[in-house]
């Protein structure tokens, strides 16, 4: 257990800095005791208000990050405590660590079921969570009725848990650091879902047509599968990102740039959709420099994007799920399977390790077994098995002699 040089009583701590008002462009202004009066929240003086719009205040009446709601529970007493201490901490992770929107989103939902699960159990403040509490908490998630956890999710907050735990621990909030020594449960080891070649082929093919809506899933599709790229880097390309005949230039997570070789067949669609396909949905909306508009002429969203690879699926008559990750799956396998160095496919991927890239050669062994079950003569085939011969019958044993 992590302790703390003990609650700081006099100065100015980073999460008073943190809770300072920014300047933001957006209008929205209501916190979260304003906004929260129609509800009712759980535990001692908790109202169940959230922050709203961008950069508005938050739980409590505490200005987040633009672009991070409030954290519902907001109110006097413990319930606003916990508020404010949670919306600091999505300020730190937004502006001095510079995490991305959709990051400091899922850690805003993280802490929000956190908050409440506190409120429920009736403590007064954050210096009452115990070690025992945090645990509590673990098991609750995997045993909840309405929706368990799978054991990802449960690791997946748990480190949010514990970094928001870690931050009040620095800040001098407490001066124990509960969650240090908490261990998320075991995650089993989930293979990656890729569709073969074959599949893949009958999936591109499907966007085919001259419609302007054509060229451009056309394009997207060609792109995801060309370059391994997540949803979300693709639908936030910009123009100038593709400029160059031969590669992309990638923003993944935590803003760190890639750049990412295209095949011929990616690099076809996306100049077939320059030249005919984007100028006629970027006229009907504001200019922009995304490469793919929405057919309103704004940026695609994901949310987009993940429905016209759906419906691409449905059309080319693939069964089971097929999503934006599993033209990156694929993209992955099938260069492994091809023989590229797995450290070569970490660096296409934009991982940080390659524990994460090596998953998809475990995908690939499985291929080879079973190639070489099917190809290998002496592997189709069991050898027969020659008949046992009866036992010989042991000899008769003669009398004995008077």
């Amino acid at each position: 257990m992590r302790r703390g040089r003990g609650i700081r009583s006099t100065g100015t701590t980073r999460c008073d800095r943190l809770a300072a008002p920014i300047e933001v462009s957006a209008a929205g202004t209501s916190s979260g005791a304003d906004a929260g009066g129609a509800g009712a929240g759980a535990g001692a003086g908790a109202g169940a208000g959230a922050g709203a719009g961008a950069g508005g205040a938050g739980a409590g009446g505490v200005p987040v990050a633009p672009g991070v709601a409030g954290v519902p529970g907001a109110g006097a007493g413990a319930g606003g405590a916990v508020a404010a201490a949670v919306d600091s901490y999505l300020r730190h992770v937004a502006i001095e660590r510079g995490l991305s929107t959709n990051t400091v989103a899922a850690y805003r939902r993280d802490l929000a079921i956190y908050s409440r699960w506190l409120a429920a159990a009736d403590l007064t403040g954050l210096a009452e969570v115990t070690t025992q509490h945090i645990s509590d908490y673990v098991r609750f998630l995997g045993s909840r009725e309405e929706s368990p956890l799978t054991a990802a999710s449960i690791a997946r907050i748990l480190s949010t848990v514990r970094g928001f735990h870690r931050f009040l621990l620095e800040e001098g909030v407490v001066d124990t650091d509960v969650a240090h020594e908490s261990k998320p449960p075991k995650l089993g080891t989930r293979l990656p879902k890729a569709i073969s070649v074959e599949q893949v082929t009958l999936l591109l093919a499907a966007t085919d047509g001259d419609e302007v809506a054509n060229l451009r899933d056309k394009a997207l599709l060609e792109l995801l599968y060309a370059t391994g790229a997540r949803v979300s880097e693709v639908v936030n390309l910009n123009v100038d990102d593709v400029l160059d005949p031969e590669v992309v230039r990638l923003t993944g997570k935590g803003d760190k740039q890639r750049i990412v070789p295209v095949g011929s067949y990616a690099r076809t669609a996306i100049d077939t959709f320059l030249v005919r396909g984007r100028p006629l949905l970027s006229a009907r909306g504001p200019a922009t420099p995304a490469l793919f508009l929405g057919l309103r002429g704004k940026r695609l969203s994901r949310q987009n994007a993940w429905l016209i690879i759906r419906a691409a699926a449905e059309r080319a008559g693939l069964e089971g799920h097929v999503s934006p990750h599993t033209l990156r799956h694929s993209f992955a396998t099938h260069l492994l399977e091809g023989g590229a160095d797995v450290r070569v496919v970490q660096e296409l991927l934009g991982h940080s390790s390659v524990a994460t890239t090596q998953i998809y050669t475990l995908v690939t062994a499985d291929t080879l077994r079973d190639m070489y079950t099917t190809a290998h003569p002496r592997a189709r085939v069991a050898p027969p098995v020659p008949p046992v011969p009866p036992a010989t019958p042991p000899p008769p044993v003669p009398p004995a002699l008077d």
